[in-house]
């Protein structure tokens, strides 16, 4: 990251604690929440990471990037604690890929909106019958069975659509994703050929 700052941010950037939560708490949230965690856990874990770095005297902010990689990380080392304790001592995730996925979900939005936004414009873009299968069984935990016994398909019927609608939406999401990036960067790039 060669474009990262070489020392903190100057001390009039600094955010306040409220600051540094109302820019970071989604995030961590969102990130906790794609580590398996339920609602309750990443509230908890969420407003742990929040306090712990606040009340640390040595912790400096750099650049807002940096910044929540440091609490996301922060984040995910409360959770191996708390998996720990609980008696799972092994952790079935790793940092890198996860990272790297949240990256590429969230990239330079650090609550993760834009991703957001995007997956509920690609809903739109499913037939009924997919949004329905998928509502069931992401917000309702509904079985495939359930789901078919519903839309009056088979089990198999039920799985190939979710299969066919998740695919959907992932390239879907992606392409917008895509687009938004190459938006930022050209309007990056017409800012620095401005100044030059």
């Amino acid at each position: 990251m060669s474009d990262e700052p070489c020392e903190p941010i100057p001390p009039h950037e600094v955010l306040s604690a409220e600051g540094l939560i109302r820019r970071h708490q989604l995030g961590i949230w969102r990130y906790l929440r794609m580590l398996g965690c339920d609602e309750s856990l990443a509230d908890d874990l969420t407003q742990e990471t929040l306090v712990k770095v606040i009340c640390q005297e040595t912790f400096s902010q750099w650049s807002d990037t940096a910044t929540a990689a440091y609490l996301r990380r922060t984040a995910r080392n409360l959770l191996i604690t708390q998996h720990r304790k609980g008696g799972r001592t092994k952790t079935i995730f790793t940092a890198d890929p996860l990272d790297e996925v949240w990256d590429r979900w969230a990239g330079r939005d650090l609550g993760g909106d834009e991703g957001i936004d995007c997956l509920r414009l690609c809903m739109q873009s499913l037939t009924d019958r997919a949004r329905t299968a998928l509502q069931m069984r992401f917000a309702e935990d509904a079985s495939r069975a359930e789901i078919a016994a519903k839309l009056k398909i088979t089990e198999h019927g039920a799985r190939n659509l979710m299969q066919r609608a998740k695919q959907q939406l992932r390239d879907c999401v992606q392409s917008k994703l895509d687009d938004l990036r190459a938006g930022h960067e050209a309007k990056v790039k017409s800012g620095r050929e401005g100044l030059s």
